[in-house]
């Protein structure tokens, strides 16, 4: 092997990217519009914002479906809504967003009466998909996690850690609902 000659094979190389990629891109309005409509869901169910039913109705729906104490948990639900899709908009401990996004997702799964059913989950399971796979992929390059080094090394055992908390918070969530 000559003294310039790269030891990857050149099928294998990948030249590094000096500037943003399709892949950032696509991450960011991934981002941008799932973060957007959680943020949103979550105001609807804390203040009413956005034609929502508020925290006093939101209550009354948890309680009816099952849930010990309806006005904590939909105090839970709607922060989760809310700072899981601000975290996702920003990019911002990305993980941790999805991860509430994910949690929510689930326990909204549970209530609904199947797939493409009337009142069926398939939009849940949408969002719930588009949250786990940011989780897994990071953020991109235009987010805020950019400045946490350690989520950008580690970003698979991170993103799996996350999947792995929300299902179990999400399960003993349910496991608790009448």
């Amino acid at each position: 092997m000559s003294a310039t000659a790269s030891p990857v094979p050149p099928e294998y190389a990948v030249a590094p990217a000096p500037g943003l990629l399709a892949t950032d891109l696509g991450l960011l309005v991934l981002r941008v519009v799932i973060g957007v409509i959680m943020a949103a869901h979550g105001a609807q169910k804390l203040f009413g914002w956005f034609h929502g039913n508020g925290l006093s109705a939101t209550a009354r729906y948890f309680t009816a479906q099952g849930y010990p104490a309806g006005k904590t948990m939909a105090v839970i639900a709607g922060l989760s809504e809310a700072l899981g899709g601000l975290g996702l908009i920003l990019g911002l401990l990305t993980p941790l967003a999805a991860a509430a996004v994910i949690g929510v997702m689930i326990n909204a799964m549970a209530t609904k009466h199947g797939f493409f059913a009337p009142r069926g989950y398939e939009y849940e399971l949408a969002l719930l998909a588009a949250a786990v796979a940011l989780a897994l992929t990071g953020p991109g390059r235009l987010a805020l996690d950019q400045a946490l080094p350690i989520l950008r090394i580690r970003r698979l055992v991170y993103g799996i850690a996350a999947i792995v908390l929300a299902v179990v918070v999400a399960a003993v969530v349910l496991a608790v609902r009448n």
